[in-house]
C-alpha cells in the first residue's frame, strides 16, 4: 500500500482526497454535536436564570484584566463544548504561576496552544512538502509529521519550564538584598508591614518580581487578612524555597514573640552565604564546562600542528627511501 502510494501520482490523489472528505464529515458532525450541546446549555441558563442582569453588569478591574482576547477565545471554544481543562489542573497552574502567568485563564489558554501546534506544525511541513517539484516519500512525511505533533505537544511546556527557572532564578538573587533593606527598615523603628513596603517600593527597579511579591502581600495584609494568611501566600505564589523558609520564620517569630529584627539579621546572613557558595559553585563549574570545547576544538588544532610538519618530512624524505627512490 505504501509503496503504491509513493509510486502512483493518482493513488496518492485519491488517498488524499479521501482523507481530506473523512475529515470534512468528521467536522462536520462533531460541529453539529457542539452546537446542540451549546443551544442545550443556552435553554439550561435561560430557564434557571443563573445570570441576572445586574451580576452581568457588576465587573471588576480584576475581571477587566483577565478578559483578554485569549481568555475570550477559550471561553468561546469552551462554550462551544470543547473542554480544556487539564487531568492536572493543579499542577500545571502551579507551574504557570512560577512562570509568572497567574490569570485564572492561563492553564486553558496553555492546553489551546499546545492544541494548535500539534496541528498547525504539521499542517505548515505538508504544506511545504506538497509545494516542492518532487516532495518526498509518504513514510516520510508520516514520519517527520508525527515528529513535529509530538514537538507541538511539548514545546509550550518546555518554555513554560525554561522562564519558570529563570523567574526562580532572578527571585533568589535579588532577594537577599530586599532582605537586607528590610532589616534596615526595621532596625530603624518600622514594623514588618511597613518594611515591605518600603523594600518593595525601593527596589521595583533592580528586582522587579521580589518587590512584586512583597507589595502583594503587603495588599493582601492591608485588606484584613492576617499574618500567617499574607505570609502563606507570599510562599505559595513564588514558590521558591528560601522564600517559603523566610514565610515560615516570620510566622514562627510573629507567634512566639521573639524580635523579628534579630530574626531577619540571621537569616540575611543566611541568605547571602548561599548567594556566594552559589556564586563559588558556577565558578568551580567552569573548568569542567571549558575542557569539553578545550578537548572537541582545540586538542585536535594542536595535535594537527605539531604533527604536521613531521607527517610532511616523512612524506617527503622518509617514503620515497622506502619505496626504493
Amino acid at each position: 500500500m505504501i509503496e503504491l502510494l509513493a509510486n502512483s501520482t493518482i493513488a496518492r490523489t485519491a488517498f488524499l482526497v479521501g482523507v481530506f472528505a473523512l475529515i470534512a464529515f468528521v467536522t462536520f458532525v462533531a460541529a453539529n454535536v457542539f452546537d446542540r450541546m451549546r443551544s442545550e446549555r443556552a435553554n439550561i441558563a435561560r430557564l434557571s436564570g443563573s445570570s441576572t442582569a445586574e451580576s452581568g453588569s457588576i465587573e471588576s478591574l480584576r475581571t477587566r484584566e483577565n478578559e483578554n482576547a485569549w481568555a475570550r477565545m477559550t471561553n468561546r471554544i469552551e462554550q462551544a463544548g470543547l473542554s480544556l481543562s487539564d487531568t492536572k489542573d493543579v499542577r500545571l497552574r502551579k507551574l504557570l504561576k512560577a512562570a509568572g502567568y497567574g490569570s485564572p485563564s492561563a492553564p486553558r489558554i496553555f492546553t489551546f496552544l499546545r492544541l494548535c501546534l500539534v496541528f498547525a506544525l504539521p499542517g505548515l511541513f505538508a504544506l511545504a512538502v506538497f509545494s516542492m517539484d518532487e516532495p518526498p516519500g509518504f513514510l516520510t512525511i508520516y514520519v517527520v509529521g508525527s515528529l513535529l505533533g509530538v514537538l507541538g505537544l511539548f514545546l509550550p511546556n518546555l518554555f513554560v519550564v525554561a522562564k519558570a527557572d529563570r523567574r526562580t532564578e532572578e527571585v533568589v538573587n535579588g532577594f537577599p538584598d530586599c532582605l537586607d533593606l528590610m532589616l534596615v527598615c526595621i532596625e530603624a523603628g518600622l514594623g514588618i508591614e511597613a518594611a515591605m513596603d518600603r523594600a518593595g517600593r525601593e527596589m521595583v527597579k533592580i528586582h522587579p518580581l521580589v518587590c512584586e511579591l512583597l507589595l502583594a502581600t503587603v495588599l493582601k495584609l492591608r485588606a484584613g487578612a492576617t499574618r500567617q494568611e499574607g505570609f502563606r501566600a507570599l510562599a505559595d505564589e513564588s514558590g521558591v524555597d528560601e522564600i517559603n523558609s523566610f514565610a515560615t520564620l516570620l510566622i514562627q517569630s510573629d507567634k512566639l514573640g521573639t524580635s523579628i529584627g534579630s530574626t531577619l539579621r540571621v537569616y540575611a546572613a543566611e541568605m547571602r552565604e548561599k548567594r556566594r557558595m552559589r556564586a563559588e559553585e558556577k565558578a568551580y563549574r567552569l573548568p569542567v564546562l571549558i575542557s569539553i570545547p578545550l578537548v572537541v576544538f582545540m586538542l585536535p588544532t594542536m595535535i594537527g600542528v605539531l604533527m604536521l610538519p613531521a607527517a610532511i618530512r616523512v612524506v617527503r624524505e622518509i617514503a620515497p627511501i622506502l619505496a626504493g627512490g
